[in-house]
Parts: C-alpha cells; structure tokens; sequence
C-alpha cells in the first residue's frame, strides 16, 4: 500500500534497466535512500529525482524511500538531501530472499481433539514458510490444505484477474455448518511485490486448521466466525514479479491510448475514487483506472465481500499489505472523517499491536490511514466500512521498516506469521 508520485513513476527507465538471460529486470548496485521530506514540499524535488531514474518504494507524510541507478549515485548526491543510506545494494536484498523454492508437499501430522482422541492429518509441511513459492504452488499448498479438512472447508473463487488466472482462496468454518456465522475476510498480494503478505494470510489459515481439534480457543473462534482468505488476489502482477520485475506493483492490465500498463487494484475500488489519494495518469503506480471498480479483479473481490455483506455481514475485513509495519484503519480518502466507531478501533488496533510486540518486539504503529500515513483515495477499508457496512475494516502493512523493504528475507517468513497469529488470535477473541 505504497504511494508514488506520478511525476516520478512517468519517468523513462530504459537508460538504466539491466535484464538477466532470462529477461528479468536486474537492481543490482541501485542504493535505497530514506529522504527527509523537505519543508517546501517535493514537487521540484521528484522531478530531479525523476531526471535520475530513480524508483520510489515507499512514501510518507514526512519521508520517502528512493532507489537510485549506480550510474546516477554520484548526481544524487550533488542534490545535497538531507538522506541516509537504507540498502547499499537492492539486487543483494532480492538475492537475499532466496531462490523459489520447490513445494514440498505434505506430511502426516498427529492432531489431539479436545477428548483426548489423537488423528493423523496430510497437511502442508510447516517449511512452506521457510521460502518463497511459485504462484502454483500456492494453489497447490491451499488444495492440500482444504484436502487436510475436508469436513469444514472449501476451496472458494472470487472472480477472475486479467489474464485469466481465478482468484483463489480458501473458506474455513466451525460447528454451525458453512456460511452460517458473521465473516472474517481477508485479501493478501493486491500489490504484487508484496510477497510476505500471502505467506501471512496463508499461516493464519494453516493455524485455524491445525489448531481447531486441539486448542479450546481456536475451536471457539472458527465455531463463532467464517473466514474467507485469498492469499493472492492479484495474481497476474505476482507472477510477473517472479519472472520479470521484482518491484512491479500493479496489475497487469493494457488500456488504449496508452503503452503505460497496470492499474492499482487498490485504488479502483467505487467509493470516494476521485481525489489526491491516487493518480489519472496511467504511469503512475497509484493509477485509479479509467472508471471506479473497472478492473476485473477489483470487480471479483468486491463482489464477494459484498455476497458475504449481504449474507451474515462480515465482522472484520483486512488487506493485508507490507511494508511500515502499521495496523490502519478508515478512512483514506479524507483526513477529517472520522469512522463511527474509531474509538473501538483504536483500541482494538492499539492492544493488537500490543500482542504483536509482546512476541519479537515489532512494533506497528496504529490510526486511520489518512492521518497515520497518507491520503488513499478509492482503498478497500473505505468501501468495506461504508458500503458493505463491515464492523472493523483494517489494512496491515507488515514487516520491515524500510531495511529490507519489499524483500523481506525468507527467514523471516515465520515470525512474521507468529506475531500476526498472536495479534488476530486476541483480535478474534476480543472484537
């Protein structure tokens, strides 16, 4: 959930863009500097930095993360910014979340039940954290998954992207019999460089299964609540960031008029969609589309949430996006608006964050979007609180802070998961 200047993202890169044998875009030698916002603004600011080819990765109201081209270090730093060194080297941080590995199937896992009856159950192995995966094999690992549960859970689709790929999830339920409490929805990878939040999404499914036999107090969640969870709905932009650009954000949708290719997903929902929370042109990483809710997977994601709004209501919804470590809540589009319910928000976000910390002390800061980060206009929290009337309406940007950025390492797959499952666990229990 990044912002981006559309002056700067306009900016040709044809100059400094190195491809692999495999035609992948190479960063190797481009330096990430955090740069402090200066008080007359960034204006003439992001021109200059567009002139150097540089790819801005992270924006806030006081600062902003900017990979600069070897070949341009030595004219950055004759712009005398007040700026410190994040990466030395972007191509060594991909590098450094390793290679794509292979899935490796199941294994048979002792499952106690609350009467002491012990089962055997073929689930996904626990190293399915310990890497990053190919889009497949997360259609695979969610296939094994609902295989490992079969009597309350279901593989689910919520419409298909522009290429053709369904969007795909899994719908795990308790006692009452599918559909039949309030929903938890959650939707991971609507920015295709943020690989580690499908990893999360997909650890909180894989905790709901494993536990739901023999820990009283999943059992009494998965039995009050419905969870809809699609690790990857914007699956296009995520395969493209697999085989040939590692930062592509948006998704992968060609419009005419115009050679510039993607719209963000995350700005075309149909709700306050015009304002300086997203950008007209369509170079722009925060490109709104041509007419709200006109891309196909903002249509299928939308209109699943809004079948379940319809239904039992749903009684949180998160996007879950990285990086910053926040946990975000309505509203985006206006900085004066406030939700109905913010203080239950605030305090709900507030002691979320506080369990998360307790585990690998992370901490995540917490507020409405607007204030908290930026403006965001056309979001999903937006239209979830105000459309489809969900109680809590919540975006988490995930690990890191900036060190690593987009390329979080695979070692820190785990934790990342644990730290969520804590927080939405006392979440779950407590909202």
């Amino acid at each position: 959930m990044r912002f981006f200047s559309s002056l700067l993202l306009a900016a040709p890169l044809a100059a400094a863009v190195l491809l692999d044998r495999n035609g992948k875009i190479v960063y190797d030698g481009y330096k990430v500097f955090r740069v402090n916002t200066p008080e007359e603004g960034i204006a003439a600011l992001d021109a200059q930095i567009a002139e150097l080819e540089g790819i801005d990765v992270h924006r806030h109201a006081d600062h902003f993360d900017v990979a600069i081209p070897p070949a341009n270090l030595e004219a950055f730093g004759a712009l005398n910014l007040d700026a410190q060194v994040l990466s030395e080297d972007l191509g060594e941080l991909i590098a450094g979340e390793g290679e794509i590995a292979e899935y490796e199937g199941t294994t048979s896992m002792r499952l106690s039940s609350e009467d002491g009856e012990v089962s055997a159950a073929a689930l996904p192995s626990l190293s399915w954290f310990s890497a990053y995966h190919a889009y497949d094999a997360h259609l695979t690992f969610l296939r094994d998954l609902q295989g490992a549960f079969p009597s309350n859970s279901e593989i689910i689709t919520a419409g298909t992207s522009v290429q053709g790929r369904t969007i795909t999830g899994i719908h795990l339920w308790g006692s009452g019999g599918k559909g039949s409490k309030p929903a938890i929805y959650f939707n991971g990878n609507v920015h295709a460089r943020e690989w580690i939040t499908s990893k999360v999404a997909e650890y909180l499914a894989y905790q709901l299964v494993v536990n739901y036999n023999n820990d009283t107090a999943v059992k009494a969640v998965l039995d009050k609540y419905d969870f809809y969870i699609l690790p990857i709905v914007n699956p296009d932009g995520f395969v493209y960031t697999q085989t040939t650009d590692r930062l592509w954000r948006k998704n992968r949708q060609t419009r005419s008029g115009t050679s510039a290719v993607g719209t963000d997903i995350n700005r075309n929902w149909p709700y306050q969609w015009v304002g300086s929370g997203s950008s007209t042109s369509p170079s722009s990483e925060t490109y709104r589309g041509v007419a709200a809710g006109d891309t196909p997977e903002n249509t299928g994601i939308r209109k699943f949430g809004d079948t379940l709004a319809a239904g039992k209501g749903i009684k949180l919804y998160i996007d879950w996006h990285s990086y910053g470590q926040y946990i975000l809540f309505p509203y985006g589009y206006s900085c004066s608006a406030q939700v109905s319910n913010y203080s239950k928000q605030q305090s709900l976000a507030q002691s979320v964050a506080s369990q998360i910390r307790s585990l690998y002390s992370k901490s995540f800061t917490y507020g409405p979007i607007c204030t908290t980060l930026y403006a965001a206009n056309g979001g999903s929290t937006d239209y979830m609180q105000d459309v489809a009337k969900t109680e809590l309406a919540w975006t988490i940007e995930l690990r890191d802070t900036g060190s690593y950025g987009f390329n979080l390492p695979a070692s820190q797959i785990l934790q990342s998961g644990q730290e969520q499952w804590k927080g939405q666990l006392w979440l779950w229990q407590n909202m």
